[in-house]
């Protein structure tokens, strides 16, 4: 398995064997990470020899991830469709980017775009599932089940089917159409190997049907945090592309800012571990982007714990978000997300469901771009990150849009007329 040399607990740092399924951390239930052995992948691979910018996915970084492509015996677990290798649009005419002279670049996770990788469910969920599939099957785990808001639902049956395994997907039952739709179709065709549960009115209750019903029977959970490090190591990708050197250049850099929309958080996670893994193959400084959560204020758990310096969030009840990603009330990484933010000199930060709607309606009619509403969130966010001096004049800022406004068609074409 390339260059991983074992698991980590991400609060306990007690390590455990990479070879062997495992969930939380039994010492605090809190999740793990996988470790790469970085000073034997720096001799195997001098001047970043494992680097391969011709591939147009996320499997481009070879043996930083956890899986080699390049690797026969590696290359045989992995279902490559395509995800990752997204591309960075530019954005200076933003209203509020020019106005305040920002190099704002929006990274595209949904739509694709010629000569680019394309996530297969236009969701950056790809990248964690991807890895998620992968894994499984280098395991020999067959059956696998996940809780969602809905993408990551969508992404698991996807990559489960094309590697031969069987998923249960629980989620609330206002998902979004075109994703239920997709979920409920793959059960049909695929009885027996895809199940389909419902359960709401958010993906905590979806993660009690799963445990209660469906991990007793001996299906493996690949819910947020839940599997081993997995869908840390296929996010990591994201902070990969972000570093990597423009074409032509040899040159790893990273952004001033990442303006990210956060539910679970396990991009957040990703992208900070792969720049501390870049740091130490001497690639990159210590230097960081301030991390700027961003979530609905309808749904803001991190957003409350980081106002009032707690340590991690606690769950609470509310109206819920048309950024439908967001409606997470809590999770089990995020007293991690709360750390790095802290860390990285960045903040959370909520946004108004009515400012939502209208930059996603804003940013249609200026650039037809497919922007989700968690990328609107963000967008609609930079003001007061401005305000309160997150952002500064003339810094290159990167918003993640985590995917395309298609998959929360007829809840939001209201705000594309």
């Amino acid at each position: 398995m390339g260059f991983v040399c074992g698991l980590r607990g991400v609060s306990s740092g007690q390590t455990y064997p990479a070879d062997v399924p495992m969930n939380l951390d039994p010492v605090d239930g809190r999740p793990v990470e996988m470790v790469l052995d970085l000073a034997r992948l720096a001799h195997a691979h001098p001047d970043a020899t494992w680097y391969h910018p011709a591939r147009r996915d996320m499997w481009r970084f070879g043996a930083l991830m956890a899986l080699d492509a390049m690797d026969p015996v590696d290359a045989a677990h992995i279902v490559a469709l395509g995800e990752g290798c997204t591309p960075l649009l530019d954005y200076i005419d933003h209203p509020v980017a020019m106005a305040a002279e920002l190099t704002l670049k929006v990274k595209e996770e949904g739509r694709a775009h010629p000569g680019h990788g394309a996530n297969p469910t236009q969701s950056f969920k790809d990248r964690g599932m991807a890895m998620v599939v992968a894994q499984a099957r280098r395991l020999g785990l067959s059956r696998l089940a996940v809780p969602t808001q809905g993408n990551a639902g969508d992404s698991l049956v996807r990559y489960a089917l094309a590697g031969g395994l069987s998923a249960v997907v629980a989620m609330p039952p206002d998902t979004p159409v075109p994703i239920l739709g997709n979920v409920a179709a793959a059960a049909h065709l695929h009885p027996g190997r895809i199940v389909l549960e419902l359960a709401g009115p958010t993906i905590r209750e979806a993660g009690a049907l799963i445990k209660d019903k469906y991990l007793p029977q001996g299906w493996f959970s690949v819910a947020t945090f839940q599997e081993p490090g997995w869908r840390i190591e296929g996010k990591k990708s994201l902070g990969l592309e972000l570093a990597e050197p423009a074409p032509g250049d040899t040159l790893w850099s990273l952004p001033d800012a990442v303006v990210y929309p956060t539910g679970g958080g396990t991009g957040v996670l990703g992208m900070w571990k792969a720049w501390d893994e870049l740091e130490a193959l001497g690639l990159i400084g210590s230097r960081r982007p301030r991390m700027l959560c961003v979530q609905s204020a309808a749904m803001a758990p991190l957003v409350r714990a980081f106002n009032a310096g707690l340590a991690d969030t606690s769950a609470q009840t509310g109206p819920g978000t048309i950024a439908f990603g967001l409606n997470v009330p809590a999770g089990v990484g995020h007293f991690r997300v709360l750390q790095i933010v802290r860390a990285s000199g960045g903040a959370c930060v909520a946004v108004e469901e009515a400012d939502i709607a209208a930059e996603l309606s804003r940013v249609w009619q200026h650039t037809r771009w497919w922007i989700s509403p968690e990328g609107a969130a963000c967008l609609a966010a930079l003001p007061q990150l401005l305000d309160r001096g997150l952002l500064r004049r003339n810094e290159r800022v990167v918003v993640v849009n985590t995917g395309s406004a298609e998959k929360y068609l007829p809840a939001i074409r209201h705000l594309l007329a």
